[in-house]
């Protein structure tokens, strides 16, 4: 061969091998880097070439799947009852992304975890397409459908939770007002994203996609006082629930002038944990929160889940109980004010404790992971979290909340044949409680045989009521009622 051959030769082989050396480079070293580009729009095609796999209620699909007409996206979501299950599902749209359980598990309902490599990889040799498994939750839909229907009738904004206290299952979850996910879940500049502009809020002050239950903290008021009685409980300052107090009233708070004011002409001077809950006495629990100081008082917070995120999977913002306080920030935040700030299911898991004999379970909301076949891949165990309060001291808390259901301000949540137990509260809100209060309700229900198999949390901010008509015992409790009573008659 010739030398100008030769080099022709030598010239092309060098182009051959280096067309091999990059064609490898991006087959192997950058695949998946290429594989999950934004910009890469096969795969995103692929991502929507097959229907996504159910999140499932009561062995029922609340999603589901829909062919689309204007897209070169094959496949997308579609909810049932999207509004009520939103604060459950989250939104997986093809536009916006997804959130909640779809982000979360959107391996298992895509198919594209690893845990269904075997299983897609007979689907690829026997021709199958590729198939999304299922996520199967604790939600009960009797429970769910009470809670959001009772937010909607209210009219206002709020939340309601409710939990399973021996396992820590979550029965409901509800946010009002809210969004469905199926209004976005394409990706058409006309409709989906005129949709999903309406709901921020910037177009929507009420905020319809705030995920109140679990990422909205407020000041829990008078709810917090069963915190503060298992406090005293524990602490020993006080130990019979019938035994008087050291309560003057009026209680001037340590370290200051400022008494510290009851509501109404109640019978608190020197009462009783059992009067002082059912008449809901703030110097009786207050000067509690202040002779046990804010150690102790954070100590036990903590212990019922205060200052942590939570996972359910779905994180839950964390509750508040300050540090460092002086004894008359510590009163106040005692009751409820102050910095002290809680998310419905915060309020959920301190009824659920009391209500399981003083033991805090983990709350949680997917109870299995399910192959597109139905086999489990993977189950929920329950969790204990901590033990806040003995047995003992968790059933004297139990029988003062009972009194507040039987005889006190919580007679709204009274079920017939049905042992209630609850707390109420009306919590301040805004510049020297220039605003119209929160209500609240905490409560748990028990079966014959001793067993509680539900405990809930409601929560109503109403800005549009008459100030003097809000209160816990008659906004929220009556939602609780009715969401309890759902879980008892879907047991039967």
């Amino acid at each position: 061969m010739n030398k100008p051959l030769r080099r022709i030769a030598i010239f092309c082989g060098l182009l051959v091998l280096a067309l091999l050396i990059r064609d490898n480079w991006i087959q192997y070293v950058k695949a998946d880097e290429l594989r999950t580009d934004k910009n890469n729009r096969r795969v995103t095609i692929e991502r929507y070439a097959s229907p996504r796999g159910n999140i499932i209620v009561d062995g029922e699909p609340i999603t589901g799947s829909a062919e689309s007409s204007d897209s070169d996206f094959k496949f997308k979501r579609t909810y049932k009852n999207g509004a009520m299950w939103a604060p459950v599902t989250g939104y997986a749209s093809q536009a916006f992304g997804a959130t909640q359980l779809e982000n979360i598990e959107d391996g298992i309902l895509t198919g594209n975890d690893d845990r269904l490599f075997f299983r897609n990889t007979l689907d690829m040799l026997t021709g199958e397409k590729q198939q999304g498994g299922n996520v199967v939750t604790t939600l009960n839909g009797a429970a769910q459908k009470a809670a959001y229907n009772g937010l909607k009738k209210q009219g206002g904004k709020g939340s309601v939770v409710a939990l399973e206290p021996s396992t820590g299952k979550i029965l409901a979850l509800a946010s009002f007002p809210s969004y469905d996910p199926s209004s976005f879940a394409g990706n058409s500049t006309t409709t989906d994203t005129k949709a999903w502009q309406k709901l921020q809020k910037k177009n929507n002050p009420d905020d319809p996609m705030l995920n109140r239950a679990l990422r909205e903290t407020y000041p829990p008021g008078s709810t917090f006082k069963v915190v503060t009685a298992a406090a005293a409980l524990e602490d020993g300052i006080y130990t019979d629930p019938d035994a008087k107090t050291d309560s003057p009233d009026p209680w001037i708070m340590k370290g200051t002038t400022t008494k510290l004011p009851n509501e109404g002409n109640i019978p608190c001077k020197n009462a009783t944990l059992r009067v002082a809950l059912q008449y809901s006495c703030n110097t009786v629990f207050g000067k509690i929160g202040s002779d046990l100081g804010n150690d102790k008082m954070l100590d036990m917070a903590k212990k019922f889940g205060f200052d942590e995120e939570q996972f359910t999977p779905v994180r839950a913002n964390a509750s508040v109980f300050s540090d460092n306080m002086n004894p008359s920030q510590t009163a106040l935040s005692s009751i409820g004010q102050f910095n002290t700030a809680a998310t419905p299911l915060q309020m959920a898991m301190v009824a659920s404790a009391v209500a399981n004999d003083g033991k805090l379970m983990k709350p949680y909301m997917v109870d299995e992971l399910q192959s597109p076949g139905l086999d489990p891949i993977e189950k929920t165990d329950p969790e204990e979290l901590s033990q806040p309060l003995s047995a003992e001291n968790a059933q004297k808390l139990q029988s003062m909340m009972e009194t507040v259901v039987d005889k006190g301000t919580g007679s709204n949540a009274k079920i017939d044949g049905v042992k209630v137990g609850g707390k109420t509260g009306t919590a301040q809100h805004g510049v020297d409680n220039s605003e119209n209060p929160y209500a609240w309700f905490i409560s748990y229900a028990k079966g014959e045989d001793g067993s509680a198999p539900v405990a809930v949390a409601v929560v109503i901010e109403d800005d549009n009521a008459v100030r003097d008509d809000i209160s816990g015992g008659g906004l929220a409790a009556p939602i609780a009622r009715n969401v309890m009573e759902a879980v008892i008659d879907s047991k039967k």
